[in-house]
């Protein structure tokens, strides 16, 4: 048996502007059918932000509700994850979905420079989200933008706000924080491995990188997140056709590595999260 790699999809990116990739679904209704495409593709898990109809950021904790509950219904065992970066509203109101159980949520463990904003994340919200994702038993996935936030998240398990082992997301090429850079992603997964010798681990590219991100993370053992979120294009020619295109790639792609894309339940054991029947009891 090849080794499985957990294909995450993220759906939604930022608020769609003239000349984006119409393919990018806003609704929940869009979301869902979109989710339904990539999990038929190979995904997984869906990382989720969701929009008010018009495109803007909602931090309605009822639309995350809606889409966790259209996705249990048409995508069997699929992890739901959801955001609770800055586009899912101001300070605590981040975390304001959580009570609706997820199976994971996102979590940025420090600031960093964007290119024109700064993505703030102070000690006290950290503390806060942690807490809560204790509290209703969600399993984080921690989002490393820079070195600073791998350290953050071993001296949060440390300190006993949260729970070993983790998920850790390596967020490269974004303008202003981490570059994408091969030798980079060596060097934090052997200190990932010296400080959190159990945790599991992805890396995602942004831009450009989507593909050539995969491929080291497929070639070094680790599971790969893609989707319209981190880039709208397929290749330089065109645009993605949808969310299931990109999932396809790197469902195809794991082949060259000795890998296919995990199912559901293969990915619920790696990361030790309940079997969809457990889960939904």
């Amino acid at each position: 048996m090849s080794d499985p790699c957990i294909i995450s999809v993220a759906i939604t990116g930022s608020v769609p502007k003239k000349g984006d990739n119409p393919a990018v679904p806003v609704t929940v209704p869009e979301q869902v059918e979109s989710t339904h495409e990539a999990f038929e593709a190979g995904a997984a898990l869906v990382h989720v932000h969701v929009r008010n109809d018009d495109g803007s950021t909602s931090s309605d904790p009822e639309k995350f509700a809606a889409f966790k509950e259209g996705v249990n219904r048409h995508c069997p065992g699929m992890i739901v994850q959801f955001s609770t970066g800055g586009r899912s509203g101001k300070g605590a109101e981040r975390g304001g979905m959580l009570h609706h159980k997820p199976d994971m949520a996102s979590l940025s463990t420090g600031s960093v420079n964007f290119a024109s904003i700064i993505y703030e994340n102070s000690p006290e919200l950290i503390d806060d989200l942690a807490g809560r994702m204790m509290e209703h038993d969600i399993k984080p996935e921690i989002e490393v933008f820079d070195l600073a936030m791998l350290y953050n998240a071993a001296a949060l398990v440390k300190a006993g706000k949260l729970k070993a082992p983790l998920h850790v997301q390596f967020v490269m090429g974004i303008p202003g924080a981490q570059p994408a850079l091969e030798h980079i992603l060596d060097f934090e997964l052997g200190e990932l491995k010296r400080i959190l010798p159990d945790a599991t681990w992805v890396a995602a590219g942004i831009g450009r990188h989507q593909l050539e991100v995969n491929r080291w993370a497929l070639s070094r053992g680790g599971h790969c997140r893609t989707g319209l979120e981190d880039n709208i294009k397929f290749d330089r020619d065109r645009l993605a056709a949808s969310n299931a295109e990109l999932v396809a790639r790197v469902a195809d792609l794991c082949g060259e590595y000795g890998r296919h894309a995990a199912s559901p339940a293969e990915a619920r054991a790696i990361l030790g999260l309940p079997q969809a029947a457990q889960a939904a009891a």
